[in-house]
């Protein structure tokens, strides 16, 4: 199943508030439209009946139908009918000509009814006793709604065209401006279709991408870097591996050659053959040590772990090199004693690895002192000779394998 872009998401989202706002307005309007007309109309009916009471007190049962006919003939839709608890009718309009629902039966009570398919509002008002009207007059008033219903089927009509119309124009808004706001990660996109092993120097544009995505493109050129940094480590890792390799199986082929040039005795092949093997064991020793390192940084071969009582592994290892020491004329030193918990055999393989360095590059006549400390629960070794100083340029790379410093 394809997935739908951002772009289309954002542009639906635009489309679908804008659509859901505009016809909530419409509606609120298209309410308070009829409402507005339905206040009218009862005013306007309210009206009417102060109108038929004035005319009523001043008139007689004889002479009231002619003056009411006279002076409510001028009002279109407007229906009446005037009831006397003496006369019955009085008055009624020509378009009266239907019973009242039964529901109506409240003085002043304003109500809607329908009839004939016609909506209509009225007014029902009884004239109570002890007033100045000698009769008690019982006055109903409607009033057609069928001018507001044209209005308002027209008015919805137009605003549903609207709301339609607005609706299309936000969504093609919408997705304009989506298009503009993606722009910076299409341009990632393209910036990081030209990232290659070759080319990792390459980085996301930063400066010109909005507040939102600079995170993003920060995290994304950290990434990059922390790449480029492996892929140089890599890449100076096999060169130095084949530099390393290169040595031993040069000095075989060479020695190899050599004796099959001319016959020799029984005892040169075997001193020969003891060199080969013992190139052959520094191949496999590095080999080794190659692949117990990558297995452990993938997590593959994890160290046992015990108490390493690490001023005793400092003895030992200055019983080990202390024929090394005195060939140079150095001496050696150790102060100090912790406790840790490690694999004991590569804690002092490291140990072993600095010392060795320490002797090999060492003045003559100097000391080299070997000092424990204990700082915040942590345990430091350190190991201090006097001799030639590591160029600055070059400390950061004194613990990648195969690394010697010029």
């Amino acid at each position: 199943m394809r997935k739908v872009s951002i772009t289309t998401r954002l542009t639906l989202l635009f489309a679908g508030t804008s659509a859901t706002v505009l016809l909530g307005l419409g509606i609120l309007i298209s309410k308070s439209l009829d409402a507005h007309f339905a206040s009218e109309d009862y005013s306007a009916l309210e009206e009417r009946i102060e109108l038929i009471q004035t005319t009523s007190i001043e008139s007689t049962a004889e002479t009231l139908p002619l003056k009411l006919e006279t002076a409510l003939k001028n009002y279109p839709g407007f229906i009446a009918q005037v009831t006397s608890r003496d006369h019955g009718i009085v008055y009624a309009t020509k378009n009266f000509d239907f019973a009242l629902p039964n529901a109506i039966a409240k003085t002043n009570k304003r109500f809607e009814w329908t009839e004939n398919g016609q909506k209509y509002r009225g007014v029902l008002y009884r004239s109570p006793l002890g007033s100045r009207n000698p009769e008690n007059l019982t006055i109903l008033v409607g009033l057609s709604t069928l001018i507001h219903e044209h209005f308002m089927g027209s008015f919805t009509y137009t605003l549903f065209a609207f709301v339609l119309g607005a609706t299309v124009l936000c969504g093609l808004l919408g997705w304009w401006a989506a298009r503009r706001g993606l722009e910076p990660l299409r341009a990632m996109s393209s910036r990081a279709k030209t990232v290659t092993g070759s080319h990792l120097h390459e980085r996301m544009p930063v400066e010109s991408v909005p507040v939102e995505i600079a995170d993003l493109a920060h995290t994304l050129n950290a990434m990059l870097a922390r790449l480029q940094q492996d892929f140089q480590r890599l890449s100076d890792f096999s060169s130095d591996i084949a530099h390393e390799l290169r040595t031993p199986i040069t000095n075989m082929m060479t020695q190899t050659h050599v004796t099959l040039t001319q016959p020799r005795s029984n005892e040169k092949y075997r001193d020969i053959m003891a060199s080969n093997a013992e190139e052959m064991q520094r191949l496999a020793r590095m080999i080794s040590d190659m692949l117990y390192l990558a297995k452990t940084e993938n997590g593959l071969n994890l160290p046992s772990s015990e108490d390493v009582f690490l001023a005793k592994e400092i003895d030992a290892l200055f019983e080990f090199y202390e024929a090394l020491a005195e060939d140079k004329t150095v001496t050696l030193s150790a102060t100090g004693a912790s406790v840790i918990r490690g694999d004991k055999l590569m804690i002092r393989r490291a140990i072993s690895n600095v010392l060795s360095n320490a002797l090999r590059h060492a003045y003559p006549h100097t000391c080299i002192q070997v000092q424990i400390l204990e700082e915040n629960s942590k345990s430091i070794v350190n190991i201090t000779n006097t001799g030639d100083v590591i160029p600055v340029d070059q400390i950061t790379s004194i613990f990648d394998r195969f690394f010697r410093a010029d």
